[in-house]
Order: C-alpha cells, then structure tokens, then sequence
C-alpha cells in the first residue's frame, strides 16, 4: 500500500512545465478563434455561396474562413453532415474541454488526465477522417500539402497529450525517487 503522502504529490510551478505551456496556448487558440469563430461560423451559415452575415462570428473572419475554403479546402465549403457533425463535436464537447483544461493545466490538476485522453483520442480520429476525405474524398482539396501543415497541430498535439497524460496518473508532479528498500 501506498503512503498517502505519496498520493499528494504536488504540481511542479507552470514555469516547470513548458510543455503543458504550449498546451495553454494552443487550448486558448482553439477556444478563443477556431472552435468559437472558424468552427461556429460552418454551423451558423449552411451555405457559404449563399449566405446574410451573422452577428457572430464577426464578418472578416468568415471572409477569412471563405476564402481558405474556396481556395484550398473545398470540404469546408461543401459542409457535408459528417463534417457539420465533426464541427459539432467541437462546438459542445471541445469547447468546453478547452476552457477548463487551460485552468487545469495553468494550475497542474491531475483530475484534466482523464479528460486530455478522451479529448485527444477523439480529436485524432475526427483529424483523420477529415484528412482521408482531403486526400481521396469527395471534396478532395487541390492544395494537399497546405491543408496537411493547416491541420497539423491537430495531429501533432493530441499526439503530445496522449504521451503527457499516459506517462504518469501525476502528470504534472515531479516524479518521486523510489523508496529504499531496506
């Protein structure tokens, strides 16, 4: 059995972690511009080619959205239900995620590990059906090798989490030498 001391390990300072600092930023960048702004945008306008403003998002960034769609990433203008569903996904489950896991991350909550799993796990299937469909769907999109460096990070930081969370039920302690044994 355990000491408990050894269940109260505490977190290391953020400065500690610069990893989970990358994380801080790239959950803020989700929640703050793709997934309330980019993602929003696909769910409040059905058709791009045919639309009235919003009062949200604000209307340069759907000119902005627009414009990378028409020219680089056509399944983002098509909206096909699978993708809505992926956009929704996001909408009700990332984005919440995002704004606690930057507080559990800021502040080195263990109880996020369980969470930064799910969310990562799922991020990455939902990044690789719309890949697939980028390479060899319906939609397929002219300028492959941008569209792969556009959604790379959301390849590249699940990918981290899922190394981050599985490692250690404490992800962000310290780890702790090993008792000696008499």
């Amino acid at each position: 059995m355990l000491p408990i001391k050894n269940l109260l390990m505490p977190p290391l300072p953020l400065s500690k972690r610069p990893l989970d600092i990358a994380f801080i930023i790239f959950f803020c960048i989700n929640l703050f511009f793709i997934t309330y702004i980019v993602d929003l945008e696909q769910l409040v306008i059905a058709n791009a080619d045919h639309f009235q403003y919003p009062v949200w998002p604000p209307g340069k960034m759907i000119d902005l959205v627009h414009w990378y769609g028409h020219n680089f990433d056509p399944v983002l203008i098509a909206r096909p239900a699978w993708w809505r569903a992926t956009i929704w996904i996001d909408a009700l489950f990332f984005g919440p995620f995002y704004a606690i896991a930057i507080y559990a991350y800021a502040k080195g909550k263990n109880w996020i590990r369980f969470g930064s799993i799910i969310w990562a796990s799922v991020m990455l299937t939902n990044v690789s059906i719309i890949l697939f469909e980028e390479v060899n769907g319906e939609h397929a999109s002219p300028q492959l090798a941008r569209v792969f460096l556009s959604n790379a990070a959301w390849v590249i930081f699940p990918l981290l989490v899922l190394y981050r969370m599985g490692r250690s039920v404490h992800p962000f302690s310290a780890p702790q030498p090993a008792p000696h044994q008499p």
